[in-house]
């Protein structure tokens, strides 16, 4: 991208685990393919102590690692750069709802109902609600002006199990559960969506900012295309970084461990580059 319109973002996340016993995990914690011509450092993965790694791509396309993480103490880190646009994100207006007849097969899978989006349950509220909005971009915006308004931010409240009808019943939840509740509300409108996980930066926002975590959003299709939308800061944003796509959370957590294990330690970092860590680049 044109050097006026661009910026560099320094990501990064450290996971610290703590297993009583050899622990199977999967992770899902590598930048989208989509970014691959962004990337000026790659975030290669840092497991200590080191143990074999087995990489591999999911059904969705994502990057994923296998390890075993041996008894004991494990940290899991990366820190990377990667170019991204320097203007907030652009609303497209214009783009239209497709017939159902005319999507694409692979969009298909995300008009149905799944583990955290359960669109039978919310049709007909879903249809008495958004059924008298414009079609296309106007009723996916409309649907994320009703989600941002209808839930409270709450970190404090998070749960791994609250699904989209749980979220809608409490008005609670943080920004999966804001994914979660748009995107059900959209399948049941006719609209193929996928939940998304990634970095986002609070550049160009004011302070205070909340502490810096994973952030979930969604992809809507519309006019042969898909839009990012973002129910919970419903707004145009600077610095998103894909990490994974999928139906919904269950098939993108950043970590899926079988067997007993404690989170011990949790940073993420999304901030503007510095100059000494482009320096540091430059003399690679």
């Amino acid at each position: 991208m044109p050097a006026e319109t661009g910026m560099n973002l320094l990501v990064g996340y450290e996971l610290v685990y703590d297993c009583p016993q050899p622990t199977p995990m999967l992770l899902m914690l590598n930048i989208h393919y989509s970014h691959a011509g962004d990337i000026i450092r790659p975030d290669c993965l840092v497991v200590e102590p080191a143990v074999p790694l087995v990489p591999y791509r999911d059904m969705y396309g994502n990057w994923c690692t296998r390890l075993i993480a041996p008894m004991g103490r494990t940290r899991i880190s990366t820190s990377a750069i990667v170019r991204c646009a320097a203007l907030p994100e652009q609303a497209m207006h214009d783009a239209v709802q497709l017939p159902i007849g005319e999507l694409p097969e692979d969009a298909l899978i995300y008009l149905l109902g799944s583990r955290y989006c359960e669109t039978d349950l919310l049709m007909a509220i879903a249809w008495k609600q958004f059924g008298r909005t414009p079609l296309g971009w106007g009723r996916v915006q409309a649907i994320c002006d009703f989600v941002h308004d209808h839930l409270r931010f709450d970190y404090l409240a998070a749960r791994v199990t609250r699904t989209a009808v749980e979220a809608y019943e409490e008005g609670v939840g943080v920004c999966r559960d804001y994914a979660h509740l748009a995107i059900a509300f959209c399948r049941c409108m006719n609209i193929p969506a996928r939940y998304c996980t990634g970095y986002l930066s609070d550049i160009g926002e004011e302070p205070p900012y909340g502490p810096m975590d994973f952030s979930g959003w969604f992809e809507a299709y519309l006019g042969g295309k898909w839009h990012v939308f973002d129910a919970r800061n419903n707004s145009p944003r600077i610095g998103r970084i894909l990490i994974a796509r999928g139906r919904d959370a269950v098939d993108v957590a950043i970590s899926t461990t079988f067997g007993p294990n404690t989170l011990s330690g949790f940073t993420v970092t999304c901030v503007e580059a510095p100059p000494s860590e482009l320096k540091s680049c430059r003399s690679r």
